[in-house]
């Protein structure tokens, strides 16, 4: 069996001994997000820690701990912290908990983060909907031995994104009144952030935000058969575009200023989720 494969069913074994529930979403809760986690009903918590071979979220802010309960009545998993590339584990381990969601039962992968805004339009606060990404610049998940258990060895990647729940997310926040940008995000590795000259090359590259996650997470989740949207949270504008020095406190300060306008789209976009894939 591929080791890959075999440590996934490991994990999977270990969480069903200790939590017993199916869920519909899989949400992961990005910088400074945690916190949505306590707009949820929730049923059950479990630690990174105690399942057998799983990797552990090492960032400050972020718990790391799934946590599975109920959204409007919609069964969600929830990651409360994900694990970053650049925290010095393989490819295959960053994005193990997207594959341990979906054999969980998830249909659909919500993602969020806290990006730095690259587009010049964009402020601090400003929250994306994310329409492409840019994953060039880190491994991609699925080299090595295919897992045919989990998709094919080629997926296609042209509509990552899903394009009937970016529309059910843009409904959303137009009935709720919520600004929202739309744009390209592009994953580097981090953990430094990005010089001027890096944040004017992923401009030139097509990107609108820039950040150290999600890219990988969304490419292992398609190559599932999940369905993927996402948000980020702009924290911050990239390096060189204003004076300010950048800080992992800036990005959590304003991410905790943007979430209460969050968890309100968030909550009302899965509970529309929900009632589309009864």
């Amino acid at each position: 069996m591929n080791k890959a494969y075999e440590k996934l069913t490991k994990c999977y074994k270990s969480v069903k001994k200790k939590i017993d529930f199916k869920p519909k979403i899989a949400l992961v809760l990005g910088s400074g997000l945690g916190d949505y986690a306590k707009e949820i009903k929730v049923e059950a918590a479990l630690d990174y820690k105690d399942i057998e071979g799983f990797p552990v979220s090492t960032v400050p802010g972020h718990k790391g701990r799934f946590i599975f309960g109920y959204v409007k009545e919609v069964p969600v998993v929830a990651m409360q912290g994900r694990v970053h590339y650049y925290e010095g584990y393989h490819m295959e381990d960053v994005v193990l908990p997207i594959r341990l969601m979906k054999k969980m039962g998830a249909e659909v992968l919500f993602l969020t983060n806290a990006a730095g805004g690259i587009n010049e339009k964009f402020h601090a606060g400003d929250l994306m909907l994310i329409k492409d990404q840019i994953s060039s610049f880190v491994p991609s998940p699925l080299i090595g031995p295919n897992m045919d258990k989990l998709g094919t060895r080629f997926p296609d990647m042209s509509d990552i994104y899903d394009k009937e729940l970016r529309s059910l997310i843009k409904k959303t926040a137009k009935k709720l009144d919520i600004p929202l940008q739309k744009g390209v995000y592009i994953q580097l590795t981090g953990p430094a952030y990005e010089s001027p000259a890096e944040v004017r090359m992923c401009r030139l590259l097509g990107a609108d935000a820039v950040g150290m996650s999600t890219a990988c997470e969304a490419v292992a989740a398609n190559h599932m058969g999940m369905k993927i949207c996402g948000i980020s949270c702009i924290s911050n504008l990239a390096c060189g575009m204003t004076d300010q020095p950048l800080s992992h406190e800036e990005v959590q300060e304003a991410a905790d200023k943007a979430a209460p306008m969050f968890k309100k789209l968030v909550t009302e976009c899965i509970g529309a989720m929900g009632k589309s894939l009864e």
